[in-house]
């Protein structure tokens, strides 16, 4: 299957690291212009170097701006007033005693999580609709399924994001935009290490803390493994392409079977 992106021009939000920086690798091994996006300057440019390691030809855009404020969206917006390929990755996670997670910290996971992909649809799927092709994705989790007791706040939001990924779908209904929802499953990346050593013994080597992380924590994945993120971006590439012009307000799953159930 070739997939072929030339001529479109593709924003994914927190992408200059895990997750994010490998959608924006293969966006651009695809053909498509990527613009990388992070908080500052320094660390936009630094992925773009890291993405160019890889991808020698990748033709790509500094998109810095902390899209979680006000004037870091508008930044971005000014880089960037028009795109094809909206990918909204970016998030935070971190486990907090449900008790214990705060009013400010429901409102923080609730801003960056799931308002900033608000904020950026609404700005860019006029002009998708406009020119009668666009795709727009949300990147949740398996936790919007499966609310993990340590971390209720994200998985709140992760829900939030289907939803979302529905009502926009219904308004981009039969414009040529699609709009999906991409459910991660549990995946390597340097957030979730640290993430997972808050679970398991510190002591121990990544890959024995791996398999413990996931026999005690995540025993129902079919997978039996962290999921690396390049096969998140696989899925990602296929759904911006014209290959799945007929997938739209889906949830699509690729979470190593961790989801117990044959439907999203």
């Amino acid at each position: 299957m070739h997939i072929d992106l030339t001529g479109k021009t593709a924003l994914v939000t927190g992408s200059t690291q895990g997750i994010g920086a490998a959608i924006a690798t293969g966006l651009a091994r695809s053909g498509a212009r990527v613009a990388v996006n992070g908080r500052g300057e320094a660390s936009v440019g630094a992925a773009i170097e890291r993405i160019l390691g890889q991808a020698p030809d990748a033709d790509l855009v500094a998109a810095p701006g902390d899209l979680a404020t006000d004037e870091g969206t508008a930044q971005v917006l000014r880089e960037l007033p028009q795109v094809d390929i909206l990918v909204n990755n970016l998030g935070i996670f971190g486990a907090t005693p449900a008790l214990e997670i705060t009013d400010a910290e429901w409102r923080r996971y609730f801003e960056v999580n799931v308002l900033t992909a608000i904020r950026l649809t609404r700005a860019y799927l006029p002009g998708m609709r406009d020119r009668s092709w666009g795709r727009v994705q949300y990147i949740a989790s398996d936790s919007a399924i499966v609310i993990p007791a340590e971390m209720i706040h994200y998985g709140m939001s992760k829900t939030a994001l289907l939803a979302v990924s529905r009502g926009f779908a219904k308004e981009a209904a039969g414009s040529g935009v699609t709009v999906n929802s991409v459910i991660a499953g549990p995946t390597h990346t340097g957030g979730v290490e640290d993430f997972v050593y808050q679970l398991v013994d510190r002591d121990l080597p990544w890959e024995e803390a791996q398999r413990a992380f996931m026999r005690e924590h995540r025993p129902q994945s079919l997978l039996q493994r962290l999921i690396e993120p390049e096969e998140i971006a696989n899925l990602v590439v296929y759904l911006s392409s014209p290959l799945a012009s007929a997938t739209t307000g889906a949830a699509v799953r690729v979470d190593g079977g961790y989801v117990d159930s044959i439907v999203p």
